[in-house]
């Protein structure tokens, strides 16, 4: 069986990232981009989408974290797209809800070629742009927004977010990206009974 891997060399005047990404894997991951929590979900993400990952980024954090955290983003939906080649045999769809604590996520998405993302928000949800410390390299809901826009553009992700309850910065965006994960895994798993891709268009 053909392994599904990738290496991502992405370099530009404000980043230069490497990513390798091995789907069918155990969850590993070596994650430094120089910003701590963006590693922290990664690592998530890797774990309970039982994909191995590594991430080496450095980039312009001098500036700010915007370029890195995008960039990372980019590389990582790239890296996916290359992985899945023609994605015949896989199921496509994936769902995932993950509770943490007062947080609930719900992650659906679709491989389907057509990159979108929506974030939807419930009336119970708080969204405080709350910053996990007061250096240089906090994290927000912003950055978390367009680390995800970055990664469905270059992935080819319709990828839908919906945030039922939540009022911790860190929960919320925990129970984010560990439904991802577990929503990555189940599209891009194998399924002897599809033949082809899954599609009747005949391609994705």
């Amino acid at each position: 069986m053909t392994k599904r891997q990738a290496t991502i060399v992405r370099n530009t005047k404000e980043t230069k990232i490497t990513v390798r990404l091995a789907l069918d894997g155990r969850g590993t991951s070596r994650v430094k981009t120089g910003i701590g929590f963006l590693d922290h979900m990664l690592e998530l993400l890797a774990k309970h989408g039982l994909m191995d990952l590594m991430v080496r980024a450095s980039g312009d954090l001098h500036v700010d974290r915007h370029h890195t955290n995008e960039d990372v983003g980019i590389a990582l939906g790239d890296a996916l797209k290359k992985a899945l080649g023609t994605k015949v045999g896989i199921r496509r769809f994936g769902e995932a809800s993950v509770p943490m604590e007062e947080a609930l996520v719900r992650v659906v998405l679709d491989l389907c070629g057509r990159p979108n993302f929506k974030l939807h928000r419930t009336d119970t949800t708080q969204y405080p742009h709350l910053t996990i410390s007061r250096e240089p390299k906090d994290y927000t809901f912003d950055d978390a927004e367009h680390f995800l826009q970055a990664l469905t553009r270059a992935g080819g992700i319709t990828l839908h977010v919906e945030l039922i309850a939540g009022s911790d910065f860190h929960h919320t965006l925990e129970a984010v990206f560990k439904a991802l994960g577990r929503a990555l895994d189940k599209a891009t798993q194998r399924d002897s009974r599809v033949k082809g891709v899954p599609s009747t268009k005949g391609r994705l």
